[in-house]
């Protein structure tokens, strides 16, 4: 009986991820009359089978940014455009700007304008080689081995090239965004990095498909309130984008695509 009970409350907190967008332990308690630490337990579980992401007090829909580069590249590719539009008009000539590996970000990349002048770092080859094509672009390559996950290169080596940066304004990619758990990605190592190609730099912008919000991926990378630009599609929730800029981050709308 305590089996069926279990299963039964996994597939109410299944159904309300998918419905709310997240569950509280302390609600989901009360109302199957168990203690929170039953609760938690049941999200633990959850979480390590892949079906929900824990974050404080309770959890959050599982982020849908998995697979390659290449995978991720054909996904919403005309929405990526909208959003790289947006975000490629907030970037200053003569000012240096890391690039952080994504597929988004790399949309970035291939809209900015051909005259643009400026200095570009990044970790992602693909990127690198958009931005070459661009005359104005001087062009820095952080190295070290290639995640084939990401599409950028990760760790020991990546960091100390990093180290000698400091970037006007670093476009971060992300998994996950919400309000709460803040920005979030899938790897271990890539959560490293991003956190310190963020210490690094003077202004932090993310540009995210509508699907990433209100979602997690297991690794922490930068609270909200530390992301002073958020590019987000043309039909994006006005109430959730108030609480964005209360917490002190500039919204962007990108334009409808066509």
């Amino acid at each position: 009986m305590q089996d069926f009970l279990l299963r039964e409350r996994q597939t109410v907190i299944s159904e309300r991820l998918k419905t709310h967008g997240r569950v509280l332990a302390a609600e989901l308690a009360l109302e199957f009359g168990v203690s929170e630490d039953t609760v938690r337990r049941d999200l633990r579980e959850m979480a390590a089978a892949g079906l929900c992401e824990r974050v404080y007090g309770g959890a959050l829909p599982i982020s849908p940014a998995h697979g390659s580069l290449t995978q991720r590249m054909s996904f919403a590719t005309e929405r990526k455009q909208a959003l790289a539009r947006a975000a490629a008009e907030e970037i200053v000539a003569g000012t240096t700007v890391f690039f952080d590996a994504g597929s988004t970000n790399l949309a970035i990349a291939n809209a900015l304008p051909t005259d643009l002048a400026l200095t570009a770092a990044t970790n992602a080859p693909a990127i690198a080689a958009a931005l070459i094509e661009k005359p104005g672009v001087n062009v820095i390559l952080i190295g070290g081995l290639v995640d084939r996950q990401t599409g950028g290169s990760l760790g020991a080596k990546a960091l100390r090239d990093m180290e000698q940066l400091a970037p006007d304004l670093c476009i971060l990619g992300a998994c996950g965004v919400d309000i709460e758990a803040g920005l979030t990605t899938f790897g271990f190592e890539d959560a490293e990095f991003k956190r310190f190609a963020t210490s690094r730099s003077k202004r932090v912008m993310v540009a995210a498909t509508s699907e990433k919000f209100g979602t997690a991926a297991p690794h922490s990378v930068l609270p909200v309130a530390h992301c002073e630009c958020l590019i987000v599609e043309h039909d994006a929730d006005a109430i959730m984008l108030r609480e964005y800029r209360a917490r002190g981050c500039r919204t962007i709308i990108a334009d409808k695509t066509a």
